[in-house]
């Protein structure tokens, strides 16, 4: 195909995924007589979904609460729960982002804003400054991990009929499970760095438990919510954004109307780059599907590969090669249109596939040279993307090691789902 060859040299000098796509499927659209104006019809037909509103509502949310300044509340719960243990500040640093996790859903929001506090501090207690940086972004995975999250709503909605609540759900085992890991490793060669034991008196505990209440109950009801059955993802991602407005403006007072403006045009900016890229992608399967192609390559890949196990494992090394260079996003338009038909005809379980492909794109965002973490923790460290690549490479092999386990064990990511009748 023409629009094949057309996006890759595209890509290759260095054009944004959004204008590439759109390109390549008008180059392969004009010569057979069809208008420019089928393709506009078809980027717009890519958007034309209720569910997709979950999206900007999801970001504006995040971005209310960040500018709600209820960083330091989330970092006083972690601390009170996870600063006593060995390397305690570094355990901080990781329970702040499964906690973080549940209000931003996505892992640059979490880097940026809890970077900008653990970086300084870790290094304050005696952690090179590289490592600090290298360990936050490590962590930030979680966030499109651990509900409500971003990346599985996107999926759901490539991944027709797939439930929502249930790739909600299924990502709470390998959330949990990253955190885990990258605690262990901590437990193991990072308490050599802090100077002296964490402490936490109950008095301060209590209180943080207290003052986390307010950002604790927002990723709770919005789960809660969305497996009852009582609203629909898109229902729960507004009530997110008007909770979040609602608590900055009059329960924390940390929020005030001349500061709503950025936040807006921050979600807009946000939320603008991701459906372009949505809706060009769109437009872009239309012509893979109007041209056989998902079809084509499950048949090559059924007579080529005869075990889904070792099916895969070649997702896993196709998807940790594509993070290296697209962003997640991105790649999983491009690709789950393709991928997961063919995971369906080796009979694997459609949410666990999607775990799998979201949870190795989301490590995409800490490998160089396009990893969006290392570059914002960057941003705030100072120390060069080299020496942040070298120390990132031991979470990196964390990542990996429970990428292997949740595709190895399916239940890691099923259990949950089912058990609550998904």
């Amino acid at each position: 195909m023409i629009a094949a060859v057309v996006l890759l040299a595209l890509l290759f000098i260095g054009t944004p995924i959004a204008f590439a796509v759109a390109l390549a499927v008008v180059t392969e659209v004009l010569p057979t007589g069809m208008t420019f104006g089928l393709v506009a019809q078809r980027i717009f037909a890519g958007l034309d979904s209720f569910s997709l509103l979950a999206v900007p509502l999801f970001i504006l949310a995040g971005e209310l609460m960040n500018a709600s300044d209820i960083t330091g509340r989330i970092i006083n719960l972690a601390h009170s729960l996870f600063g006593t243990m060995r390397a305690g500040l570094a355990q901080v640093n990781i329970g702040a982002s499964l906690i973080f996790a549940g209000i931003s859903g996505s892992a640059v929001a979490d880097t940026s804003a809890l970077g900008r506090v653990f970086i300084p501090s870790l290094e304050k207690e005696g952690y090179p400054r590289d490592f600090a940086a290298a360990l936050t972004a490590a962590a930030s995975v979680i966030g499109p991990i651990l509900p409500p999250s971003i990346p599985v709503i996107i999926y759901a909605l490539i991944a027709s009929n797939l439930s929502v609540p249930a790739l909600f759900l299924a990502g709470v085992v390998p959330g949990l499970l990253l955190g885990v890991g990258l605690g262990v490793y901590c437990w193991f060669f990072a308490a050599k760095y802090e100077k002296k034991k964490q402490k936490v008196s109950m008095q301060a505990r209590m209180k943080a438990v207290r003052e986390g209440l307010v950002p604790i109950f927002m990723p709770v009801f919005i789960v809660t919510s969305i497996v009852m059955g009582v609203v629909t993802p898109t229902e729960a991602a507004a009530f997110a954004a008007g909770y979040a407005l609602f608590a900055g403006l009059f329960i924390l007072r940390t929020l005030k109307l001349s500061d709503l403006p950025p936040v807006f045009i921050s979600a807009m900016r946000d939320s603008s780059s991701i459906l372009i890229i949505m809706g060009t992608v769109a437009a872009g399967n239309w012509l893979l599907t109007l041209h056989m192609i998902p079809q084509h390559v499950s048949a090559w890949v059924l007579e080529m590969l005869q075990s889904p196990w070792m099916f895969l494992l070649g997702v896993n090394i196709l998807l940790l090669i594509v993070g290296l260079f697209l962003e997640g996003i991105a790649a999983m338009l491009v690709l789950v249109p393709i991928l997961h038909p063919v995971a369906l005809s080796f009979g694997i379980d459609p949410v666990h596939f999607g775990l799998v492909v979201i949870f190795n794109l989301m490590i995409g965002l800490i490998t160089p040279p396009m990893g969006l973490c290392l570059f914002v923790a960057d941003a705030i460290a100072h120390v060069g993307i080299g020496a942040l690549a070298r120390r990132i490479l031991p979470f990196f092999v964390v990542e990996v090691v429970v990428l292997v386990i949740i595709t190895l064990v399916p239940e890691t990511t099923v259990w949950l789902p089912r058990a609550l009748g998904f």
